[in-house]
C-alpha cells in the first residue's frame, strides 16, 4: 500500500500541475481519498467533510471526484445500483472482495494478477488496456452475525 501523504502530495500537485486552485475544501477531499484505507462514497466523504464545511453541498463534493479522477488520481467503483466507490490509495486497476451484506470492500494482494493478465492477453490476442476483477461474498463479520 502507499504511504498516504505521498499520495496525498502526489494528487495535489497533479491538480497544481493541471491549473486547479487547492482550496481547503478540495484538500480535505483529497486527504479524505488519499489516506483512506476503505472506499468512501461521494456521500460517505460528504458526510465527513460536513462538519469543517457545513455549506459544502454534494455536488461540490462530487465535482471534485469527477475531477480528480480525470486526471487518473482515483479509481471508482461502479456497482449497478449506483453506489460507486472510490479508490484513492490505490488508483489503479486491482481486485476487491466486497461483501454483498455490508458492503465491506478488500484490497487483496494477488501476485498472480499480472501472470494472468498476460496469459488472458496471449490466449485472446488482445491488448489489454484495464480490467476490473470483482470477488463477492459475505464477510467474516457477517458471517459471525448469522450465528
Amino acid at each position: 500500500m502507499v504511504n498516504d501523504n505521498i499520495r496525498f502530495d502526489s494528487i495535489i500537485q497533479k491538480l497544481r500541475d493541471n491549473g486547479h486552485k487547492i482550496t481547503p475544501q478540495r484538500m480535505i477531499i483529497v486527504e479524505i481519498l488519499a489516506k483512506s484505507k476503505g472506499h468512501p462514497s461521494v456521500e460517505d466523504i460528504h458526510a465527513r467533510i460536513k462538519k469543517d464545511f457545513p455549506t459544502m453541498s454534494l455536488a461540490t463534493v462530487y465535482r471534485n471526484i469527477v475531477l480528480i479522477k480525470s486526471l487518473g488520481e482515483l479509481l471508482e467503483l461502479g456497482f449497478p445500483d449506483g453506489s460507486n466507490r472510490y479508490d484513492g490509495n490505490r488508483p489503479y486497476p486491482h481486485p476487491h472482495v466486497i461483501c454483498i451484506k455490508c458492503k465491506k470492500i478488500v484490497d487483496p494482494d494477488l501476485d498472480s494478477l499480472d501472470e494472468l493478465q498476460k496469459e488472458i492477453a496471449l490466449e485472446t490476442k488482445f491488448k489489454i488496456l484495464n480490467h476490473r476483477l470483482d470477488f463477492f461474498g459475505i464477510c467474516s463479520n457477517c458471517v459471525a452475525e448469522k450465528v
